[in-house]
């Protein structure tokens, strides 16, 4: 019987599916599983899922011989060397469009939150500051009939689209990979990159993290906003400067920020963000719902069985 190791217990939905077709164990420690004992437990197994938190490079495909597939629980895999994994005949797999709308939920839900301060806000109650009421208390941002700019036009760049529409938003994307996506009648306009930047009120991330898009928004991008303008990402925390954008909030550059994804995750207890009042910060959530999770973890536990039943997996990356 096939091994695999599974780097984090997935929900149940998923561990369910290997059992009784495959042996496998399941590091349930908290926190990423360290890299020497993961390097350790692959030494002999012929399947791994792993999350984004681990690295998958050629030392890792050292210690795994006997490794076939690498099933992603995440439809990213930019923590997968896919060229390193393609010379070696490993298959890697991940897991897209599950968390889809829940993901878009997330970005629109850091837009409408950034935009009327909705966290400053609540800070402020709990804390016993809201003694009375005054016409220019916590003034926040209009969303209705402004301009949503979206960089990157897949399935969750489309959904967030279609939950601007219900606010009345006039739309524009922008593909960092190339030109315009193909044209239907409810698709928004394509613009330059140049003109996302100046146009859009709201500006949210849904671009993968490779080297076209690392730092994609920096100091300069930022400078090109608009002053009130609200940027959303979650994507990948490096698609944004991270020391910039802290300069930008603090400085009034743009108007407020937020974020669900860091260059370092978990962010650190001491990174300046947290100093700011104008940015919304989540723990990296965009597909915590039980639907979103149990269908990542069905998908990953199939992706894994197919290779290893000598199928072609559902969604190969490779």
């Amino acid at each position: 019987m096939n091994k695999v190791y599974v780097c984090h217990k997935i929900p149940e939905a998923g561990l369910n599916l290997l059992n009784g077709k495959v042996e496998y164990r399941c590091w349930d420690g908290d926190g990423p599983v360290p890299r020497d004992l993961l390097l350790k437990e692959i030494s002999d197994v012929d399947g791994v899922i792993t999350m984004l938190t681990e690295k998958v490079d050629s030392e890792f495909f050292d210690n795994a011989p006997r490794v076939k597939v690498v099933s992603n629980y995440a439809v990213g895999y930019n923590n997968v060397d896919v060229e390193e994994a393609t010379s070696r005949g490993v298959k890697i797999t991940n897991t897209p469009g599950v968390l889809t709308e829940a993901t878009a939920d997330i970005a629109f839900g850091l837009l409408v939150a950034a935009s009327r301060r909705f966290t400053e806000a609540e800070r402020y109650l709990r804390s016993g500051k809201w003694t009375c009421w005054h016409p220019t208390m916590l003034l926040g941002r209009e969303i209705f009939g402004k301009t949503l700019g979206l960089i990157g036009f897949g399935r969750i760049g489309k959904a967030v689209a279609r939950r601007a529409a219900g606010f009345g938003m006039k739309v524009i994307y922008h593909t960092p990979s190339g030109g315009p996506a193909t044209a239907q009648d409810d698709c928004p306009r394509w613009v330059s990159f140049e003109e996302i930047l100046e146009k859009s009120d709201y500006l949210s991330l849904h671009c993968p993290l490779n080297d076209r898009t690392r730092g994609l928004i920096g100091k300069k991008e930022l400078e090109r906003m608009k002053p009130d303008a609200v940027l959303v990402n979650t994507s990948r925390g490096p698609v944004v400067d991270q020391t910039s954008l802290y300069e930008s909030l603090r400085d009034g550059v743009i108007g407020a920020a937020g974020l669900d994804v860091y260059d370092e995750e978990p962010i650190s207890s001491d990174d300046p963000l947290l100093s700011l009042e104008n940015v919304v910060m989540l723990p990296h959530i965009g597909s915590a719902t039980r639907e979103a999770r149990d269908a990542m973890a069905t998908m990953a536990a199939s992706n894994m069985l197919d290779v290893l039943e000598g199928k072609e997996p559902r969604n190969p990356v490779n």
